[in-house]
């Protein structure tokens, strides 16, 4: 991605993939006559409200210099560039908005930003809600828990404490295991994921159940590999998309577009690389090669793209 940077930072699995069909672009005017209403705000602001999230590596968290970086925002980036040439405005201003897992989504909905650009997992029953980009990760539920610990499967949980970050699929995946197992858990929240994690440092849960790819990213954002590790089977299936304003056909295009051009020029790959295999700009590596779904998922992109530009 090209995108010059002068604002203050540096800048279902296959399922998903029906949601490449793009809907027709609509016309504009100079004046924004015929934009959808995200985008006619858009234009008319020049400035484009991105949601990013503090603690979610590699996805979306602060550097030492506490800006927002990582995979969803580059990909956000894509984005911005894609709604520049649909609004005419090559020069569009973001405006980063912090959010967490418990409000993002009221705030995509309640227009206090216009892209969640964090690490949100897809569904259906947040479709009612909002609209998802195509596929951009696809991760699980599973368990961080300290090195000594006899914990190994959810089972071994029995009777103890469980930590969840408030407002994520991770929390609902933990009362269904629960109900499902009787495992009789006590399962408390936390406002982000960083307190979820110094809950666990605290001792005052015994384990802390997020997505996989959260958890290793935590881990070596706090070089605590000889404390914690993570453990146990997928207690859920987690499609992470960039969130935006359901209803909007033209807004839907152009993330599209922007994914699909990202696939046919042959960028999605490197970007992903550069944030699960490369060496972070804050030091760590996850060393978490593209999957074969995911990488499925990318050429789905770049096959749709053929007949899309």
């Amino acid at each position: 991605m090209h995108r010059a940077r002068w604002r203050p930072i540096l800048a279902e699995g296959l399922v998903l993939a029906a949601c490449l069909l793009a809907a027709p672009a609509f016309g504009q005017t100079a004046g924004g006559e015929g934009l959808s209403p995200t985008l006619a705000n858009i234009k008319a602001t020049h400035s484009v409200r991105i949601g990013y999230r503090e603690s979610s590596p590699p996805f979306s968290f602060l550097d030492h210099s506490n800006r927002p970086i990582g995979y969803s925002l580059e990909l956000c980036d894509a984005i911005v560039d894609e709604i520049g040439a649909e609004v005419d405005d090559a020069n569009l201003k973001i405006d980063y908005v912090k959010v967490t897992s418990d409000d993002r989504i009221p705030a995509v909905v309640d227009k206090k930003i216009d892209l969640e650009c964090g690490s949100t997992t897809a569904n259906s029953e947040r479709g009612k809600l909002v609209a998802f980009s195509p596929l951009m990760f696809v991760a699980g539920t599973k368990l961080m828990v300290p090195k000594a610990s006899s914990v190994n499967q959810v089972i071994d949980l029995k009777g103890k404490t469980v930590v969840v970050t408030k407002g994520t699929t991770n929390e609902q995946a933990m009362h269904n295991v629960d109900a499902k197992q009787q495992l009789g858990l006590n399962i408390v929240t936390a406002p982000d994921h960083e307190q979820s994690y110094q809950m666990l440092v605290d001792g005052k849960a015994d384990a802390f159940a997020t997505d996989d790819i959260l958890l290793y990213g935590l881990i070596a954002r706090h070089k605590s590999q000889d404390k914690f590790r993570v453990t146990g089977d997928y207690l859920s299936y987690d499609p992470y998309g960039i969130m935006y304003r359901k209803g909007e056909p033209q807004m839907k295009d152009v993330v599209e577009r922007a994914f699909r051009k990202l696939a046919s020029n042959r960028d999605i790959v490197p970007l992903y690389n550069k944030w699960f295999v490369a060496r972070l700009p804050t030091g760590e590596k996850l060393n978490v090669a593209l999957s074969p779904q995911l990488e499925e998922a990318f050429k789905a992109l770049d096959d749709s793209a053929g007949g899309a530009n």
